[in-house]
């Protein structure tokens, strides 16, 4: 028996050790890349020019940069289901920073989330979607970083994870499992336009990252378009990231292609302005972007369909004065704080209030948006250089949790919004775990 027994054991232990071989050789190797031999070259200025508007479509100031730091020089606080990471030094600087990253180096972080020896970045860092970067715009990214970018010497700063949810071979299997390794691919069946802006959406915007719905292990449920969830509107750090899809309440229905460019160049349209963490991607990203590059993220995103299942009836809306209803709870609270610059109809003024009536944060299930702004108020809204003059305040201090959710009650059934009632419970915690907006603009110049 003793025999049978170890002669046993010994046929198991042989699968497992080849088993535990092949995962250490997954976990360890690094992805291959086509610059692998390539030779470190002189600044070319037209490349790095044209890798710092790389960086703006990719919006990497706004993640490795702090309000009155320096461009690129690490140190942002983002919060994960497992604990606090910190954006890194991505100066060229060769003590703290990547200048001793070679193009190939570069590479394997940027488009497949693995630095120098191996180490698995976390996928905090969008490379999901920057795995669809062309190798052209690649190369640009890196010279700009490399010779556009000021070196700052600043030590990075230990992320705030646990043992042992801070073991990093895990991601490698995630990756594996979620994360696509290959550049994005025109489509056959669509014209240049639509493919330009499928490529920025997918690829350097990074779009989904918010708008996309994530799954039990934290990845978006679809990376492109030939995915229902793609872009459909996700919650994301006290913030409903709506649907960018052709949804009538909660997405881009109602919005034409001139207007999504329009909202995307000044930060504010018909339908609604800026706020929230599309702020900081305004300010530091889609403004910066050209006028055709704008108008190909608009063709693409029209062309991706709603799903009226999960969106609701379409809103129509109702007209009535808030002033009327004073018996309803929070429409006092609406009339002697909102109306000023909503209106009493909800319908705002012009451009620069937006209106109420059928915003999308009216009309989401999810009331994050709604309750975030009302408590925390908005950041400046700076276009070309210039602060906006308006902005939404915090209420935090001027109206406690019972009155925030009754006026936001009102304001998601008014006007025919059916987003549904706030509860003084959901604006309670979310005045726990979110802070003011500064009023100071985050806007950062990248050189």
């Amino acid at each position: 028996m003793t025999h049978r027994f170890a002669r046993t054991a010994g046929w198991l232990a042989l699968p497992c050790l080849v088993a535990a071989g092949l995962l250490a050789w997954y976990v360890t190797r690094e992805p291959a890349s086509p610059f692998a031999d390539a030779q470190a070259s002189a600044a070319d200025p037209a490349l790095v020019s044209r890798g710092e508007y790389v960086a703006r479509l990719s919006d990497c100031v706004a993640c490795h940069s702090v309000p009155d730091g320096k461009p690129f020089a690490g140190g942002l606080q983002m919060a994960t289901p497992l604990g606090a990471i910190y954006a890194t030094n991505i100066t060229p600087d060769q003590g703290t920073g990547i200048g001793s990253y070679s193009l190939a180096d570069f590479d394997r972080a940027v488009r497949h989330g693995v630095a120098p020896a191996g180490r698995r970045l976390y996928p905090a860092m969008p490379y999901p979607s920057y795995a669809k970067l062309s190798d052209d715009d690649v190369k640009a990214l890196y010279a700009f970083f490399m010779h556009g970018v000021q070196p700052v010497k600043q030590a990075n700063l230990v992320n705030d994870i646990p043992w042992p949810l801070n073991l990093r071979w895990p991601i490698a299997v995630w990756n594996g499992l979620f994360a696509p390794t290959a550049p994005y691919a025109a489509q056959t069946g669509q014209d240049a336009q639509w493919n330009r802006g499928a490529y920025i959406v997918q690829g350097p915007g990074h779009c989904g990252s918010c708008h996309t719905p994530r799954g039990l292990a934290f990845n978006e449920k679809a990376l492109d378009d030939s995915g229902k969830p793609f872009l459909a509107g996700a919650l994301l750090d006290g913030w409903y990231a709506p649907s960018l899809r052709a949804d009538h309440n909660t997405g881009l229905g109602r919005w034409s292609e001139e207007e999504i460019a329009r909202f995307l160049k000044t930060g504010r349209n018909r339908h609604a302005v800026v706020f929230g963490s599309m702020t900081e991607a305004f300010n530091n990203s889609t403004q910066f972007m050209s006028d055709d590059d704008l108008a190909a993220i608009a063709r693409y995103l029209k062309s991706l369909p709603g799903d009226p299942q999960r969106d609701g009836a379409p809103w129509q809306y109702q007209a009535q004065s808030a002033a009327a209803r004073l018996d309803s709870p929070g429409a006092h609270t609406y009339v002697t704080r909102c109306a000023s610059c909503h209106g009493l109809d909800g319908k705002g003024q012009a451009e620069w209030m937006p209106p109420l009536a059928g915003a999308t944060s009216a009309l989401a299930k999810e009331d994050a948006s709604a309750i975030n702004i009302t408590l925390n108020g908005s950041q400046r809204v700076v276009t070309a250089g210039v602060p906006d003059a308006y902005r939404m305040p915090a209420f935090r201090e001027q109206l406690g949790d019972q009155e925030i959710a009754e006026v936001l009650s009102f304001v998601r059934s008014a006007w025919g919004n059916h987003g549904g009632a706030v509860s003084a419970q959901s604006v309670g915690k979310l005045r726990g775990h979110t802070d003011p907006a500064s009023s100071s603009p985050i806007i950062l110049h990248m050189r």
